[in-house]
């Protein structure tokens, strides 16, 4: 398994964003989260929302096209959207608060196959906090994850149960790893697609929660691909 591919960062978060469905407020997370800006679908109409206050903008800017007032919650320079806004901080987390947020899209350091998920606390290191994440968490209509599957060791970060303190209960709907597409059902880790050249006994032996395999799997859908 050594010499396998895994899909690469870009590739997950335009696969998460293919789920967006049309006039969705779409929350992106710092980190590999933000990446979900860069997937435009001509047919559909997406508001993108950060914390900091910037609605409805597009994908990050390249290089030597930034403009310094235009940044996600990650701090990178993004581009204008259609109708983009600027509003207060308080106004931003009232979107959220008011549950206006369709879908949230956060990374995290472990997801459990009852939907927990835990992106703010590592024991072994100091501070952290968990900030917006649990305003999100609790009030927005869907979560969905992006993570690495496994860590740097090789452990799995697919549970049956968190170790890490959790930011919320049962809120996960999808996850997306650098292995495939997961939906997290009342019965479990649903294996939706997989990344190519992988097949389900070799994701099932670096998952610690036991993968529902069902007849419609296929393999990972890229941008380019119906």
């Amino acid at each position: 398994m050594a010499d396998k591919q895994r899909l690469d960062r870009q590739s997950m978060c335009d696969r998460l964003a293919m789920e967006f469905q049309d006039g969705w407020i779409v929350n992106l997370g710092v980190g590999m989260p933000t990446l979900c800006s860069n997937y435009v679908d001509p047919d559909k109409f997406i508001i993108t929302h950060s914390e900091n206050g910037v609605i409805g903008y597009g994908p990050i800017a390249t290089e030597g096209n930034e403009d310094r007032h235009l940044v996600n919650a990650g701090g990178q320079f993004v581009t204008p959207g259609p109708l983009m806004s600027i509003v207060h901080h308080a106004d931003s987390f009232g979107i959220i608060r008011g549950g206006m947020v369709d879908v949230t899209v956060m990374g995290a350091y472990e997801v459990s196959e009852n939907g927990d998920f835990a992106n703010w606390r590592i024991p072994t290191r100091k501070g952290g906090g968990i900030g917006g994440a649990m305003d999100l968490a609790a009030c927005a209509k869907r979560v969905f994850i992006a993570m690495e599957h496994t860590q740097r060791d090789g452990s799995p970060r697919v549970l049956n149960r968190c170790k890490l303190p959790i930011t919320a209960p049962g809120v996960v709907k999808m996850l997306v790893t650098d292995l495939g597409l997961f939906e997290i059902t009342p019965d479990g880790f649903v294996l939706r697609e997989h990344a190519p050249g992988w097949n389900p006994e070799e994701i099932q032996e670096l998952t610690e929660a036991k993968l529902i395999i069902p007849d419609d799997l296929r393999e990972f859908r890229f941008r380019d691909q119906g």
